[in-house]
């Protein structure tokens, strides 16, 4: 493989055949110039990526320890994983993580609204993200926020094989969020985000709206579901205003039998939370 670009001390643009690739490696460019061969086994990491510019001119504009820990971060939620991740996470990540640390250095902190909700759906890639905050504190010695934890989950969860449309995740994410809190509305409850019942419902909303854009079926004995309406009227009529959320806000239409499991996670919830009324 021959050089034609160097964009740092671990990172150079080269012509793998007719393909132009992007090598990374510790200290792969020491002492190289344009044109200069590079061995295979200074190559830690090599992949194409169709926004070649735009990731020379981000590798070139931000600090390359950003570069550096973004990488260790990526190798680290690869071995952690199992999977290669899309080559596009060097771009997303790296300019998320320089941004992230500049903002943190000045003291400007960006609240994630959506971080228990991550928690929940994204655990495995949550816990990852703890392990890049901590990673990252170490290096730069600045104290990351767990938000920033939600966001780096995010971006690897995306990164994923099959996963891949980050707007698609947020807006998913987002439309839990507005479920969940219709629900804790409605019953005037406050929850636990570590409850079973608050997980399990948030998991199955998710399976549920995906489900609808699958065009997936999952049914449910109509006798159970009118047992289901009489014995809990109140987590019925609070799942009828969850699909009506659905409906009105996202053009969402869930099925009725869907009206059935929803209430049985939100009676759940009801039971473990709601204050005993006085008598």
């Amino acid at each position: 493989m021959k050089i034609k670009k160097i964009l740092n001390n671990n990172a150079v643009v080269v012509e793998d055949g007719q393909i132009e690739k992007i090598a990374i490696g510790t200290g792969i460019a020491f002492n190289k110039r344009r044109n200069d061969l590079v061995k295979t086994q200074e190559v830690e990491k090599l992949f194409v990526i169709e926004e070649t510019d735009k990731f020379q001119q981000l590798i070139m504009r931000i600090p390359e320890k950003h570069f550096e820990i973004s990488e260790e971060i990526i190798s680290y939620a690869e071995e952690k994983l199992g999977v290669k991740l899309s080559d596009h996470i060097h771009i997303v990540l790296t300019d998320h993580l320089s941004f992230a640390i500049e903002r943190e250095q000045e003291g400007i902190h960006l609240q994630n609204k959506l971080l228990q909700e991550i928690k929940v759906l994204y655990k495995t890639e949550f816990e990852l993200g703890m392990w890049a905050i901590q990673h990252i504190a170490k290096r730069f010695h600045i104290k990351m926020p767990i938000d920033e934890a939600g966001y780096i989950a995010l971006h690897i969860h995306t990164a994923k094989p099959q996963n891949g449309d980050m707007k698609e995740t947020v807006r998913q994410t987002a439309i839990i969020s507005d479920l969940i809190q219709t629900i804790t509305e409605y019953l005037d409850i406050t929850i636990h985000h570590d409850d079973i019942s608050y997980q399990r419902l948030i998991t199955h909303l998710r399976h549920s709206i995906s489900r609808v854009k699958h065009f997936e079926l999952h049914t449910m004995d109509e006798e159970m579901l009118e047992m289901i309406k009489k014995k809990f009227p109140i987590a019925y009529q609070c799942a009828k205003e969850v699909v009506q959320v659905l409906m009105n806000t996202y053009e969402m239409e869930l099925p009725e039998y869907e009206l059935g499991y929803i209430t049985l996670h939100i009676e759940r919830l009801k039971q473990r939370w709601s204050i005993p009324e006085k008598i």
